[in-house]
């Protein structure tokens, strides 16, 4: 196992570049961008259809008003993300480009969004009363929306290197200079996808769009397959058991296929047929991901109100609210479960077997599949009931997935537990030895005299006054008053436990010190108001990208790992220490 573990490790550097590759950091953020659209559409699909379990149904003019939000939302999301993914990606691309010389993320945004248009379209009309085609403005127009926004960069990179953009004298307003430097690289890529869109529906028969759509069909359906599935999933737990943030690598690759399957899902339960698809956001947020990856929900229980070990307990319990809201890294980095040869095989066969006993309710119990996207931070059980309307067969699985869960990991944590135990035991026979024997050198050597016992007796009363006393501004950490530190996670959970920690601590001593919890990737438009920006573990591989982007806005930029952002978040004096030597670094 060690071996194993040592090969794995090794492989590390690569999965972090993997994780940092421009393409793939465009594609999650780009879809995370969008997520608000996601959620806010589904809210709408709760009201109108989940009091049909209990009999109710609206009247169709109600549930047609209940439904516009997400006809209206949901219904444009390609396009959405192909002008997000386009921003992310211009951002990526503005990295390497002279900072008087950088790409407008506005102007990339826009063409994304029409030249995805130019490949969706499904039908040449001169019928200008039928609009455009919409028939792949929603979920099935993801794959292209990307590739659009990719294009867009490329054509605009080339020209504003080359500069063979339109220029403009000095005394023209910068606004309109940047109007006309955007209208070469503009035209060139419409252009583009003018005649790439004549090119391919003359020899094809149909739209770009569908062409993607019919190529990667047999993929996304192999990959709902249970092989698919394991391979997915045991690689997104395997990459977290070596510290790298594992849907960084996988998501980005799946997560067409995880919107199309909640849609395509929602619209079989309307239709009144069976809901078959297993790969959906909801599936991973709460079956796949229950606690976290690694589906440490329940392991996180066992530690909390099972463990003997003191250690173990105060982990458990310490992280058990945040891992029930899905933010599992307190418990991951503190337990620790990362790199610990004890729990490599049920972190990496918990989400496996997750999901094959999901697609075992689903293919043989006619289960339908989830069908309603939640926040990601829902309570896993309560996900998997609201995502699938409340269905009765959802409530079992639960159930049984939960038991199935503490089953894997109980043979696991006793080991552990005993190893975690004994290791206590030995410490404390090592300190009550320790005590005894300085206890009897001093009654030897007769050094306790009566007036070093009442220094003694006074000193930890001074000390505890000292530490009761917070700090003034003008005492220890004053230079941090007036500082300003954002913190940056994955998602925005776990970089929140840092942010609120700093906070409570610089109010402790009377500090002006401002903190804020964001998701990296959507960090680029508000990190220039902050002073130090801290990166959480998980996202510490793309430290190189964000000191680029520091460089040039004039801000200070750090990376955590592991057991040391735990503990910083748990003690607020070393967090502030741990800025103080940031900032003056």
């Amino acid at each position: 196992m060690e071996q194993l573990i040592a090969w794995i490790e090794k492989g590390k550097p690569f999965f972090n570049k993997v994780a940092a590759n421009r393409y793939l950091k465009s594609i999650r953020d780009g879809f995370i961008s969008a997520m608000p659209i996601v959620i806010f559409s589904s809210i709408f699909l709760l009201v109108a259809y989940v009091p049909n379990i209990w009999g109710f149904s609206w009247p169709a003019e109600i549930e047609a008003i209940l439904t516009k939000p997400y006809n209206y939302s949901m219904g444009i999301l390609a396009l959405v993300v192909a002008a997000t993914t386009a921003k992310h990606f211009t951002d990526a691309l503005n990295r390497d480009m002279p900072r008087n010389n950088q790409i407008n993320f506005i102007s990339t945004m826009i063409a994304a969004m029409v030249g995805f248009l130019i490949l969706t379209s499904d039908t040449i009309s001169t019928d200008t009363a039928s609009g455009f085609s919409n028939a792949y403005m929603g979920s099935k127009g993801l794959l292209t929306a990307f590739i659009s926004a990719f294009v867009v960069g490329g054509f605009y990179k080339f020209c504003i290197n080359r500069n063979i953009t339109i220029k403009m004298p000095e005394q023209v307003p910068p606004n309109i200079s940047q109007t006309f430097k955007d209208i070469i690289p503009f035209g060139a890529s419409i252009a583009f996808f003018w005649l790439f869109d004549l090119f391919f529906r003359n020899v094809f028969g149909f739209c770009f769009a569908e062409g993607v759509i019919r190529l990667f069909q047999p993929i996304f359906t192999a990959a709902d397959g249970y092989i698919g599935l394991a391979i997915i999933y045991g690689a997104m737990s395997l990459f977290w058991f070596v510290g790298v943030h594992g849907p960084s690598i996988v998501e980005p690759a799946i997560s067409a296929a995880l919107v199309t399957g909640m849609t395509e899902n929602l619209a079989a339960v309307q239709a009144g047929q069976h809901a078959t698809h297993v790969l959906a956001l909801s599936t991973q947020y709460f079956v796949i991901c229950a606690g976290g990856t690694g589906a440490t929900l329940m392991a996180c229980v066992l530690f909390a109100f099972l463990a003997k070990s003191k250690e173990m307990r105060a982990v458990g319990r310490a992280s058990i609210i945040p891992v029930l809201f899905n933010v599992n890294e307190p418990f991951l980095f503190g337990a620790p479960m990362i790199l610990n040869p004890i729990f490599f095989i049920p972190m990496i066969f918990a989400p496996i077997c997750n999901v094959w006993l999901f697609k075992i309710f689903v293919d043989v119990l006619g289960m339908n599949g989830l069908i309603y996207t939640l926040p990601w931070t829902t309570p896993s059980p309560l996900g998997i009931i609201l995502g699938s309307g409340v269905a009765p067969l959802a409530i079992v699985f639960t159930v049984v997935m939960l038991l199935m869960d503490a089953a894997i990991y109980y043979p696991f944590f006793r080991v552990y537990d005993k190893q975690m135990c004994d290791e206590e035991a030995e410490n404390l026979d090592e300190e009550a030895i320790a005590a005894k024997t300085a206890k009897m050198n001093d009654a030897f050597q007769g050094k306790a005299s009566a007036s070093s016992v009442a220094e003694t007796a006074v000193a930890p009363a001074a000390a505890a006054t000292i530490e009761a006393a917070p700090a003034t501004a003008e005492g220890e950490f004053a230079d941090l008053n007036g500082k300003k530190v954002l913190v940056l996670c994955q998602g925005g959970g776990t970089s929140g436990l840092l942010a609120n920690a700093l906070a409570k601590a610089a109010e402790d001593h009377g500090l002006d010190l401002e903190t804020a919890a964001g998701a990296y990737g959507a960090h680029l438009d508000i990190m220039g108001d902050f002073d130090l920006v801290i990166m959480a573990p998980q996202v510490a591989s793309y430290l190189d990208d964000l000191k680029k982007d520091a460089d040039r806005l004039g801000v200070a930029a750090a990376a955590t790992q592991g057991r040391q952002y735990i503990a910083l978040t748990r003690d607020g004096e070393a967090s502030l220490r741990f800025v103080e030597e940031q900032l003056n670094h």
